[in-house]
């Protein structure tokens, strides 16, 4: 009997219809209906994007409540770029829902409304969030009636506008998403502004920055290539606010006014790293325009300035972020909000003439510090500063002096508007007491009160029988203090350098750390780098540095030139954690740095990210102004190489080696390339009998940045057209005849950024002008790097040689 088969046609589509069904059940998003909600809960469900890029929901800040917000949903940085509630964090069970009727409200969890999207007209028919980061409420026709683009709180993503009277407003903290103390504004009459807010009050107090659009400004627009400007009403571009290559296709991409109050523009990889395909970055990259690029500069009519009162503010770390710091003697007000100010750990000198205290007080000198006019009361010109410091310590009023150029300014509290700069200049004359006391006598008149009390407690006790008690009582106390004081002391486990956090580790203690100086890191002319794990610190990994044929032997010279690098503190720098100088054996050990060197980042494997380079020629160069202008003493690195600069687990460049000349035989810090006298690393200072300035390093620095645009080293014998041998020469023939294509081979990332690798390389070449004259400061260096100084044309670097 033959088998009847159904018809092949309704089974096609039975299983097209189930695979369809089981898809849509596998989506996390849809457009909401009306009556949907979401309930504020740890692991609660969201609102996603099509692509899931975004999502809408709760987020728990801390260990506080939630907030209903928008983040970026597929990176391991679930970055918040929107808010409802900002103000108002909400209790677990709390609920945001469109109702039945249309509304779209925010409730606790006992129905009182927290929060609720303001709509010029009703006809709500579905919710959504939408790809490019957009919440909205739309019509059954999909017009929107409400969106999160117009409401935005201090982020904006591409494809978001802002109009006039539109703004951002910064958060108070990192981690606090409640408004803070600055505000980005495009006023009614075009000119977008930064200002600082009458905080708490939702009202401006200063501009400290403007794009100068008064009168044609009509928009601010972040494009899907990228670029942040202020716009004309026509579309014109007035302003280019930031620019960066990476498409939207490649890079997510925010732009945030932040805590601090400066607007930066940050990228994110779409795709996991090159080098490890199975891990994301760990944390978004910030591009170089920072506006303002100084934010500490911020003078304001009233106010404390970018920092409260009492308090300076100075630019620190790889992204120069402002920070607020206490003078000596001063402590911040709110250890978890430095920018609250800070008040004084002592009492302040007495005004009583006849006790005025000067023999307690003395002046604590901090170079390049400054606080506004604001604070000044007397001037005085043309004077010397030991006249100044005088002047000060006698005065009762004067809580600072500030002598630069001569002049003396006397300044009272509150200290407004400080900051600490290179280019300030002058020293600031701290008055502090001698012992530092927090609490002590501020008069004669309280000394002689406390001296009048104690007779009377004396005479008391002395005709009574408690004296006998109390003699019994400092009897036992005494005994007890010679019993402890008699015992054998514990040596303390990791002796420290005096007044720094530098372990003096045994020769025994980093033998067995490095397992007998075996795992080899890499060796040098002087030196030969081991790692290894220190059991004292949970393993931690650490180089230990090894040093050969230095210039002393002596511990207290070795001391001193260990303790100048140890002082330093800077993102760029590696940190020195401690030392060994036993007898013959000089070591020094520094924190491990897991991405080797720069040398094998840009030479081995394949071609590293173009904005990767651009943060690490950056970072170098901040590292290097810090050790030319802001240590205490300055150094000179001497060495500037690509196997001297070490990357951290986040790509962060750490200069190494800073330092150690003063260690080294004379001829050691003379290091020669292998092409004796021509553009490599070696300044030509070295062979004319020329000063050695911090112009040697500029020098390296400048051929550096060349091997970091290029991706290859400064000299390569192994090519076809004798010409492209010397990297410096070839690129700058590149540069005069227009062909910067050329030694960029086939980077498709910088191409498409031509501008900035024109300006790079014009930079590059006046680092390594052989006249130590022409070449810029590292700090001009970074100044122009970040577009806040035009580069004017660079002369052939080899003409000082032809005119000598």
């Amino acid at each position: 009997m033959a088998l009847a088969f159904p018809n092949p046609l309704p089974s096609s589509l039975l299983l097209l219809l189930l695979m369809m069904a089981c898809s849509t059940s596998a989506q996390t998003y849809r457009n909401q209906s009306m009556g949907s909600s979401l309930t504020a809960k740890d692991g609660g469900s969201s609102w996603a994007s099509p692509s899931g890029d975004f999502s809408f929901g709760f987020q728990r800040i801390g260990n506080g409540g939630y907030l209903l917000a928008i983040w970026f949903n597929k990176i391991p940085e679930k970055t918040i770029v929107w808010a409802a509630n900002r103000n108002n964090l909400v209790p677990r069970g709390s609920k945001v829902q469109l109702t039945t009727d249309g509304q779209f409200v925010l409730n606790d969890p006992k129905g009182k409304e927290i929060w609720g999207a303001d709509m010029a007209r009703s006809g709500v028919a579905y919710a959504a969030m939408l790809d490019s980061g957009n919440l909205v409420l739309a019509t059954q026709n999909s017009v929107y009636l409400w969106e999160s683009f117009k409401f935005p709180t201090d982020t904006i993503l591409p494809t978001n506008t802002i109009g006039q009277n539109g703004k951002l407003v910064a958060r108070y903290l990192e981690t606090n998403y409640s408004n803070g103390r600055f505000q980005l504004s495009l006023k009614s009459d075009g000119n977008l502004v930064l200002q600082t807010r009458h905080f708490p009050l939702d009202s401006a107090n200063h501009d400290y920055w403007s794009t100068e659009t008064v009168g044609s400004g009509f928009q601010v627009v972040f494009n899907q290539s990228g670029s942040i400007y202020v716009a004309a009403k026509n579309g014109s571009i007035l302003n280019m606010i930031s620019s960066y290559a990476g498409s939207t296709q490649d890079f997510y991409q925010i732009a945030i006014l932040e805590y601090d109050g400066v607007f930066r523009h940050y990228l994110y990889p779409k795709r996991p790293n090159i080098s490890n395909s199975t891990s994301w970055p760990s944390a978004w990259t910030p591009t170089s325009n920072f506006i303002p690029p100084n934010v500490c500069h911020i003078m304001e009519d009233t106010g404390g300035g970018a920092c409260g009162f009492n308090s300076y503010c100075k630019l620190e770390g790889h992204d120069q972020r402002p920070r607020c710091i206490c003078p000596e003697g001063y402590a911040h007000i709110d250890p978890d909000d430095e920018r609250k100010g800070c008040k004084a750990n002592f009492i302040q000198q007495s005004c009583n003439e006849s006790m005025p205290e000067t023999d307690l007080f003395y002046l604590y000198p901090m170079q390049n510090t400054d606080w506004s006019g604001k604070s000044d009361y007397e001037y005085f010109p043309s004077q010397t500063e030991d006249w100044c410091r005088n002047a000060c310590l006698v005065d009762c009023f004067c809580a600072v002096a500030v002598f630069r150029n001569g002049g003396c300014w006397k300044k009272r509290f509150p200290l407004s508007n400080g900051r600490m700069d290179s280019i300030m200049g002058g020293k600031a004359l701290i008055k502090i007491p001698k012992d530092n006391s927090i609490f002590k006598p501020s008069s004669a008149d309280s000394k002689k009160k406390d001296r009048s009390t104690l007779i009377l407690i004396g005479s008391v006790l002395l005709s009574s029988s408690v004296f006998f008690n109390l003699l019994l009582l400092l009897a036992a106390i005494l005994a007890i203090f010679r019993f402890d004081y008699f015992k054998p002391k514990v040596l303390q486990t990791y002796p420290v350098m005096p007044g720094m956090n530098l372990r003096s580790f045994t020769y025994e203690e980093l033998k067995k750390a490095t397992n007998g100086f075996k795992d080899e890191l890499g060796h040098g002319a002087f030196a030969t780098v081991y790692k290894g794990t220190l059991e004292s610190d949970h393993g931690k990994p650490v180089a230990v540095k090894k040093l050969n044929n230095i210039v002393t032997q002596g511990d207290q010279e070795f001391k001193a030139e260990v303790s100048a690098i140890g002082r330093t503190n800077h993102k760029n720098l590696v940190q020195l954690l401690g030392f060994n100088n036993e007898g013959q054996h000089r070591l020094i050990v520094y924190e491990f740095m897991s991405r080797g060197s720069l040398a094998n980042f840009l030479f081995e494997g394949s071609r590293p990210k173009w904005y990767q380079r651009i943060q690490i020629a950056l970072g170098t160069a901040r590292g290097l102004s810090y050790l030319h202008e802001e240590c205490s003493t300055q150094i000179i690195h001497c060495d500037i190489k690509p196997q001297n600069i070490l990357l951290d687990d986040s790509l962060t460049p750490r200069i190494s080696d800073f330092g150690l000349a003063k260690l080294l035989k004379t001829d050691q810090t003379r290091t020669m390339t292998g092409i004796r006298g021509t553009k490599g690393y070696v300044a030509p200072e070295w062979f004319r009998n020329m000063p050695v300035t911090v112009k040697v390093d500029v020098y390296s620095f400048g051929i550096l940045l060349l091997e970091i645009i290029c991706c290859r080293k400064s000299f390569e014998a192994d090519v076809q057209n004798e010409d492209q041998m010397i990297l410096a020469d070839w690129v700058y023939d590149c540069y005069k005849e227009r062909k910067l294509d050329l030694p960029l081979g086939n980077d498709e990332e910088a191409m498409p950024d031509m501008k900035r690798v024109e300006r790079y390389v014009m930079i590059a070449i006046w680092c390594i002008q052989e006249d130590p004259s022409l070449r810029p400061t590292m700090k001009k260096v970074i100044q122009m790097m970040e577009g806040a100084v035009e580069v004017p044309v660079p002369p052939d670097p080899s003409s000082f040689i032809s005119s000598i």
